[in-house]
C-alpha cells in the first residue's frame, strides 16, 4: 500500500487550487502530483490517502485507481472488473454500491455497465469465498466502487471517503440553497485570503479580516476560521477507509492526534452577518460544532446597512442571493416574507437594484476593502456599476459561475454620474 495511484476529483475550476493543497498535505512534488481535468492525480501511500481525506478542503473524494483497461463493450467492462483483487480491500460481509460516469462512451446504458461491474465483483467473491458475495446497498453502502468510461478506456476506483468530503460534520443547521463547504473553501483559496493570513502571521502583523455580509448558515466564515485555526476539516466525521482491510486503527489515531496537536487558537478576524436572525443563530451553532466559535463573530443586519466589522480594511467574500433566492423582504429581523426567510431588499426580479445599492454602500463605507462575489450572473459588474479587477471561473454544482473581484474606491466618477 505504499505505491497507490490516487485521484481526487474536484469541481471544475478548482484544479489549480487543489494541486498545491495536495502537495502541502503530502509533501510530494510535481513528479508525483499532477493536475488533470476535473481533479488531481497522486502517486502516494495508503497513509497519504488517509491524510488527504482528513485535511483536504477542496477535493470531493479520495479515490484509489485499481485498473485502467481498454474496452469496446459491456463484456470488456465485466472482464476488467473481474480481474481486480477486490478481496484485498474488503470482505463479502460488506455492502457495495457501483456508480458509473462516462465521457463519450460508446455504451448505450450506463446502468447496464454498472450492473456488469457489480456482477464481476460478486462473481469474483463467490469464486474465492465459497459462494459468499457482498450485498448491494444503494443508500448507505460500506464500499463505493466507481467506473469511469471514456471513448475506449475503463478506469475502476474504490472510494476511500464514503460520504463526499464537503460533509464536514458540523453543519447541522442550514437554510435553503446552502453553499457547499468545498466551494466555500475554493472561494477562499481563489481570493488569496489564506495566503495573506499566513504571510501576516509570519511577519507578526495583524491578521487580514474576512467578512461575509450575506453569510446564511455561516459556511464561508466558518471555513475561513477553521483555516486560520489550522483545524483539519475532516476531524468530526468518519470515512469509508475505516471499514477497509488495509485500515490500521493505531495509524489513524496517530494521524488524528497530529492534526489535533496542530490546532492553533490564533487571533484571526472573521465576521459574518445576515438579515435573517434565524440564519445568524444557525451560523453560531454551526461555528460552535466546528470549534471556531471563539474566533468568528456573527451578527444580524441588512447587507445594505451593515458597516465594516473592524477598523482596518479586509476582504469581503460572499455568495449573495440572486434570482429566486432574493425575496422582496424588509430589513433585518423581518421574517414574515420571503421564500428563504428575510433577505436583502430587491426591487427588480434579477436583483439589479439591490446590487447597484450594495455597490454604492460598499464604495461609501468600505473604502480600500476587496470584495469577492460568486454569482452565475456574468453581467453582475454592470448591474453593480463596478469594473472587476479579476474574475475566476468556478462551478456551483452544474451552475457555471464567476468569482468577481472588486476593489473598493470611495465615490468613483462613474458612481457620481449615475
Amino acid at each position: 500500500m505504499n505505491q497507490l495511484q490516487l485521484f481526487l476529483p474536484c469541481a471544475a475550476g478548482v484544479e489549480d487550487y487543489l494541486l498545491p493543497e495536495v502537495q502541502r498535505i503530502t509533501g510530494l512534488g510535481l513528479d508525483d502530483v499532477q493536475k488533470q481535468r476535473g481533479g488531481v492525480a497522486v502517486r502516494a501511500s495508503w497513509r497519504d490517502a488517509m491524510r488527504l481525506n482528513l485535511h483536504s478542503r477542496l477535493a470531493q473524494r479520495v479515490l484509489v485507481q485499481l485498473s485502467y483497461t481498454p474496452y469496446r463493450n459491456e463484456q470488456d467492462v465485466y472482464r476488467a472488473a473481474s480481474e481486480v483483487a477486490w478481496e484485498i480491500w474488503f470482505t463479502p460481509r460488506q455492502s457495495i454500491k457501483v456508480e458509473v460516469t462516462a465521457q463519450h462512451s460508446p455504451l448505450t446504458s450506463l446502468n447496464f455497465a454498472a450492473l456488469k461491474v457489480k456482477d464481476a465483483v460478486c462473481d469474483r467473491f463467490r469464486a474465492k469465498a465459497g459462494g459468499v458475495r457482498p450485498d448491494v446497498n444503494t443508500q448507505w453502502p460500506d464500499i463505493r466502487i466507481y467506473a469511469h468510461l471514456t471513448t475506449d478506456a475503463c478506469t475502476l476506483y474504490i472510494d476511500t471517503s464514503g460520504e463526499p468530503l464537503f460533509k464536514r460534520g458540523w453543519r447541522e443547521d442550514k437554510g435553503d440553497a446552502p453553499l457547499k463547504e468545498t466551494l466555500a473553501a475554493a472561494m477562499i483559496a481563489a481570493s488569496g485570503w489564506a495566503d495573506a493570513l499566513a504571510e501576516s502571521t509570519q511577519k507578526g502583523e495583524p491578521p487580514l479580516a474576512l467578512y461575509d455580509p450575506c453569510c446564511g448558515s455561516g459556511t464561508i466564515a466558518i471555513e475561513a476560521a477553521q483555516i486560520a485555526c489550522n483545524i483539519a476539516p475532516g476531524l468530526l466525521r468518519q470515512f469509508a477507509f475505516e471499514k477497509m482491510l488495509p485500515f490500521q486503527d493505531h495509524v489513524w489515531i496517530a494521524i488524528k492526534n497530529t492534526a489535533n496537536n496542530a490546532i492553533a487558537t490564533g487571533t484571526c478576524k472573521v465576521f459574518g452577518s445576515d438579515v435573517a436572525h434565524r440564519m445568524v443563530d444557525f451560523a453560531e451553532r454551526n461555528a460552535q460544532r466546528a470549534g471556531v466559535s471563539g474566533c468568528v463573530e456573527f451578527r444580524g443586519g441588512d447587507a445594505l446597512q451593515r458597516m465594516p466589522p473592524c477598523d482596518a480594511p479586509g476582504v469581503m467574500l460572499l455568495n449573495p442571493p440572486y434570482g429566486e433566492r432574493i425575496a422582496v423582504a424588509g430589513v433585518a429581523g423581518d421574517q414574515a416574507q420571503g421564500r428563504f426567510g428575510a433577505r436583502e431588499v430587491a426591487q427588480t426580479g434579477d436583483g439589479g437594484e439591490f446590487f447597484s445599492q450594495l455597490a454604492s454602500h460598499w464604495k461609501n463605507n468600505f473604502s480600500s476593502w476587496r470584495a469577492w462575489v460568486l454569482t452565475p450572473d456574468l453581467k453582475l459588474p454592470g448591474k453593480m456599476r463596478l469594473k472587476e479587477s479579476r474574475k475566476v471561473p468556478l462551478w456551483n454544482g452544474p451552475i457555471e459561475c464567476r468569482l468577481f473581484r472588486f476593489d473598493m474606491v470611495k465615490g468613483s466618477a462613474r458612481d457620481k454620474t449615475n
